[in-house]
């Protein structure tokens, strides 16, 4: 069981990393990204915490599947 939790946690944190900047940069180039003045919306603002929250979520997985991996964590 231990083995798939390490396996589970590593592919999350990889998924994570993948997927979100590279929506990050595909909503921060949309035009409901800025205002006339080219000030940040909160189209983007909402985003950008969204994402900064699931790469902190990743960080917390790769972090949890080492402490398991190695035992560490008893």
């Amino acid at each position: 069981m231990l083995p798939l939790l390490v396996t589970l946690l590593i592919l999350n944190a990889a998924f994570n990393v993948i997927v979100w900047p590279t929506f990050y940069r595909r909503v921060s180039r949309d035009p409901r990204a800025r205002d006339a003045n080219g000030r940040p919306t909160r189209f983007l603002t909402v985003h950008a915490i969204l994402i900064g929250a699931a790469l902190l979520l990743a960080a917390a997985s790769l972090v949890a599947a080492i402490v398991a991996a190695t035992g560490t964590g008893n």
